[in-house]
């Protein structure tokens, strides 16, 4: 969900890019920002090959198995960028390997069903929380981070998948409700770890002089945003937030 009009920032324009790169600091954000969600495309493409091991059918099967490549092709674009500014790909992913890997780890899905909602629900609360930070950053930067939060058709087989078993089985719907509560406060945990351990992220949401950033009051309502879409997504699935 993008950012409202009241904290939406000017951001810098195309012929700005070059210029904001000068800042070592937002440089240093941007690196961490791409690396996070590259080693993020890279987690989500193991996830996904792994619950395709979980599909009860064929044609589940090859779906899955079909995001899962899609989501390890949006790699490419963000290595790219990443060696245009510098910085070598796999040192940039290096420091989010063991939150992420630790989210996982609490977050392991029982069954087949826990796996689409974490996909959908937890993919998609870590893709809100980007694209919010994407609003701060330069034009180039921002398109591309944009560009690689973009839905591969998981959304629709989740919302599909999980509706017709709860009709089938309306028990199911509490497990799963309860299961993506747990989702958002696991996701929120792991979102602040991060901040915590990269103080460039940091100062990227609190700008600087010559740059935006979010205020107390701000950072409120961004995460009201991302909480009110993460009901949104629970109520796509036919589950109570």
């Amino acid at each position: 969900m993008a950012p409202s009009t009241i904290d939406q920032p000017a951001g810098p324009g195309p012929d700005d890019t070059p210029l904001v790169f000068d800042d070592p600091v937002y440089r240093e954000a941007v690196v961490d920002l791409l690396g996070v969600i590259a080693y993020g495309e890279i987690s989500a493409f193991e996830r996904l090959a792994e619950d395709a091991k979980l599909a009860p059918t064929l044609e589940d099967k090859v779906a899955i198995a079909s995001m899962a490549a899609a989501e390890l092709g949006r790699v490419g674009p963000i290595r790219r960028r990443l060696e245009e500014l510098g910085a070598d790909p796999f040192a940039a992913m290096a420091p989010f390997r063991q939150p992420i890997e630790l989210f996982h780890e609490h977050t392991a899905p029982s069954d087949w069903y826990e796996g689409l909602v974490k996909a959908y629900v937890g993919d998609g609360l870590a893709d809100d929380f980007y694209r919010e930070i994407a609003a701060y950053l330069d034009t180039a930067t921002r398109d591309l981070v944009v560009a690689s939060l973009e839905d591969t058709g998981h959304a629709a087989f989740a919302i599909d998948r999980v509706r017709a078993a709860i009709a089938a089985d309306p028990r199911l719907g509490g497990r799963l409700a309860l299961w993506g509560r747990r989702l958002m406060g696991e996701a929120l945990i792991q979102a602040q770890r991060v901040a915590a351990e990269r103080d460039s992220l940091s100062a990227l949401l609190a700008g600087s002089v010559d740059r935006p950033g979010l205020d107390l009051a701000a950072i409120g309502r961004m995460f009201a945003r991302i909480t009110e879409r993460h009901t949104e997504r629970m109520a796509e699935l036919g589950l109570a937030s």
